[in-house]
């Protein structure tokens, strides 16, 4: 993390620096963020600035791919436009990116389900394709549930609640004994949770946050029928992806369970990677836990 404090006057001063036709534009401070904290600036474009990210290898795989990614992806996703290196005054990375207009699902609602299941998965459908060798692969997100339960054990020890326990328990057991995914390795958002998408007129009108992005397993974002979609059209939107078979739906469901709790988690008190914790978190987290029991 970087002890630097982050100001407007420190923004401009880094703009006037490195890319001085930018410095002009209106800057202003964006709610939220963690590993990286983010400025509007003027009002189509935003400044990504490296805080909490101990390295700065979450931006550096953004600048590279995501101008790749973009131009097929049916969503507006933020396209790096201008990178900005570290120096004495701020040792950090930080990148000018387009804005993605809309309001975080965390903050807003989604009132056309159905819309937003076939938005959701045409995005995804964009985005699941084989990546080249190349391509990133996660050491956090994209593993099988069953590498991953010293991580569901924790969060479900943390907060999940009596009365559902053993459901919440089987969905994950469930998840952890389906089979492997045997395809090839495809684009994966890898972070898809409320604070990550955009809604405005009562749908998904965008994609931010690819920090986690890798090739691998796509159920890592199938888990988004249940944790952002409104309850009932998960089924909607498995028929829209079209490409999910059992296994890659049973391990998205324990996926969801486990983004879920940790969103729970976050809602209390945080855990040791995100101290403080972000209350309105929990009763999101609460409501897509209740649409993974439900399973649809």
């Amino acid at each position: 993390m970087t002890d630097t404090e982050i100001t407007a006057d420190l923004v401009r001063d880094l703009l006037e620096e490195q890319h001085p036709d930018l410095a002009g534009l209106a800057i202003r401070e964006v709610a939220g963020g963690w590993g990286n904290q983010m400025w509007r600036l003027g009002d189509e474009l935003a400044v990504r600035m490296q805080r909490m990210d101990p390295t700065p290898e979450l931006q550096l795989k953004e600048r590279r791919w995501l101008p790749l990614l973009a131009p097929r992806l049916p969503l507006p996703v933020p396209v790096p436009v201008r990178f900005g290196e570290p120096t004495e005054r701020f040792p950090k990375h930080w990148t000018v990116m387009t804005w993605v207009p809309g309001e975080p699902l965390d903050h807003g609602s989604i009132s056309r389900g159905d819309h937003a299941a076939d938005t959701l998965a045409g995005f995804l459908r964009a985005l699941h394709v084989e990546a080249p060798a190349e391509a990133p692969i996660s050491s956090d997100f994209g593993a099988h549930p069953k590498k991953c339960t010293d991580r569901f054990d924790y969060f479900f020890g943390a907060v999940v609640p009596g009365g559902i326990a053993d459901e919440v328990r089987a969905v994950w057991d469930d998840a952890v004994v389906a089979p492997e995914w045997e395809g090839s390795r495809v684009w994966v958002h890898g972070d898809l949770h409320p604070a990550n998408v955009v809604v405005s007129g009562g749908t998904l009108s965008g994609i931010v946050d690819f920090g986690a992005m890798f090739a691998g397993d796509p159920a890592w974002d199938l888990a988004a029928a249940w944790v952002l979609l409104p309850a009932g059209t998960a089924s909607r939107f498995f028929d829209a992806y079209g490409h999910a078979d059992e296994a890659a739906i049973r391990r998205a469901r324990g996926l969801a369970a486990m983004k879920s709790l940790f969103l729970m988690l976050m809602g209390q008190n945080g855990d040791q990677r995100l101290p403080g914790g972000k209350p309105h978190w929990g009763p999101v987290g609460r409501a897509a836990l209740d649409r993974v029991l439900k399973g649809v």
